[in-house]
């Protein structure tokens, strides 16, 4: 069967009429999920004590970023169709104030590094990095310092394997924070 292009053209406006469109599509916002164990209904109280994530200029930016190791590894590029919600620094304190208990700290964390790194072009890992500092609760005594770096596999190597690892690695940071905070703590009732 052979379609002229005048039939085409009549076929193609009768779907325009019918209420079909064709529009680009449209950026899908995503953030880290919620704590496997905070229920939408409930606010965690932090008792007052503060957790501050900051970050370097170019984290504060919801686009979803990456690397290509196997090219120029100076070039960044960003997904055009998934974002971040939030930057990733605001994502992370808001998962940390929801998910990590403290009771005797303030903590200050640096995040150094939050990236997609591809290695070859089906092969992926995310990586963050970052320092966390914590204070007394009246902020005036630096009781600890720890340096910490992430990375899992991103599968599959695209936007959506980074989504699932970066979710993934703030858990698991809200958990190794939460383990060197009970060490500071051991420590401080074994020096009385």
């Amino acid at each position: 069967m052979k379609i002229s292009a005048s039939g085409f053209l009549i076929f193609f406006i009768a779907l325009l009429n019918m209420g079909c469109s064709f529009s680009p599509k449209q950026p899908v916002l995503h953030d880290f999920g919620l704590p496997s164990f905070v229920s939408t209904n409930k606010v965690i109280p932090t008792d007052g004590v503060g957790i501050t994530v900051d970050a370097p200029t170019w984290l504060w930016d919801n686009r979803l970023r990456y690397r290509l190791l196997y090219a120029p590894q100076t070039r960044i590029g960003f997904y055009a169709l998934d974002l971040w919600v939030a930057p990733p620094p605001e994502l992370f304190e808001q998962l940390l104030i929801s998910s990590v208990k403290i009771k005797n700290y303030a903590l200050i964390i640096s995040l150094k590094s939050f990236e997609q790194q591809f290695e070859e072009p089906n092969q992926s890992r995310v990586v963050m990095s970052f320092l966390v500092e914590a204070y007394s609760v009246d902020k005036k005594t630096k009781i600890g310092v720890q340096a910490f770096y992430l990375e899992q596999a991103a599968m599959p190597a695209n936007a959506a394997g980074a989504i699932n690892g970066f979710a993934n690695l703030t858990r698991q940071a809200a958990d190794k924070i939460q383990i060197w905070l009970v060490g500071l703590s051991d420590k401080s009732i074994k020096k009385l």
